[in-house]
């Protein structure tokens, strides 16, 4: 059967996220009733990270398979005609070997967390977490150097994550402000539920100076959920992209 890699971007507010769910509706329930009006079948969509409730995408990677083959373009455009007035888009279809597996087949996964940091409320910029007290993104970037390298991120991820191993290796950790935009990216070849979200709202405990970056190590070493700091909303959290190796 004919695979095809989808580049996909969404705004996860609507969603109860990636995967179907009995509660509401996902992302992936909408691309494949878009799939199926496309070819007439029931179509599977799969994706490289199960984003939770609220969180963006800029670069998700799903894949599906059709019964027959179609122009990439087709693909594109046909999908995205079917999700109007859905808050998603196609950005690109590719055809791919059947080997390709959006999920199984990643190297590497990019998030970018925005922090607005500002009294005045977001008047247009809604993708992000408002912060109103001045933030030290120098005491940031020290804290978050202590998390990169490969440890037991225990204390950075949610009390029903399914994973087997709390042991990850986060390749980048990087804080940065623009103005009133404080950025942190982060990057690794997976993570755990909630990793980033929980890591991000312990920095800002360390920006706000109520946690220092030692404070960031200890958290990270006692390994318990409890040392965590408050774990940052969804909506300030974008899927930036996902790398594999062919590209």
């Amino acid at each position: 059967m004919p695979r095809y890699r989808l580049l996909v971007e969404y705004d996860g507010g609507p969603f109860v996220g990636w995967q179907r769910q009995e509660n509401g509706r996902s992302v992936q329930q909408a691309l494949e009733e878009a799939a199926e009006k496309l070819c007439g079948a029931p179509t599977r969509v799969f994706g490289a990270g199960r984003t939770d409730t609220g969180v963006h995408a800029r670069g998700q990677v799903a894949h599906l398979d059709f019964a027959r083959e179609w122009r990439a373009d087709t693909v594109r455009d046909a999908i995205n005609a079917h999700l109007r007035p859905e808050p998603v888009a196609v950005l690109a279809a590719a055809r791919v070997d059947e080997t390709f597996d959006a999920r199984h087949s990643a190297r590497r996964r990019h998030y970018l967390y925005r922090i607005l940091n500002r009294r005045p409320p977001l008047a247009l910029d809604r993708l992000a977490w408002q912060v109103a007290p001045p933030l030290d993104t120098g005491a940031m970037a020290m804290g978050a150097a202590r998390l990169l390298g490969r440890h037991d991120f225990t204390t950075f991820r949610a009390a029903q994550c399914q994973a087997k191993s709390p042991l990850r290796t986060l390749d980048r950790l990087d804080v940065a402000r623009d103005g009133d935009l404080v950025t942190v990216e982060a990057s690794a070849r997976s993570f755990l539920h909630n990793q980033v979200r929980s890591m991000v709202g312990s920095l800002v405990e360390v920006g706000l100076g109520r946690w220092t970056p030692d404070d960031m190590t200890a958290a990270l070493k006692a390994r318990r959920r409890a040392a965590c700091g408050p774990v940052a909303p969804a909506v300030g959290l974008i899927l930036m992209g996902v790398d594999y190796e062919d590209d």
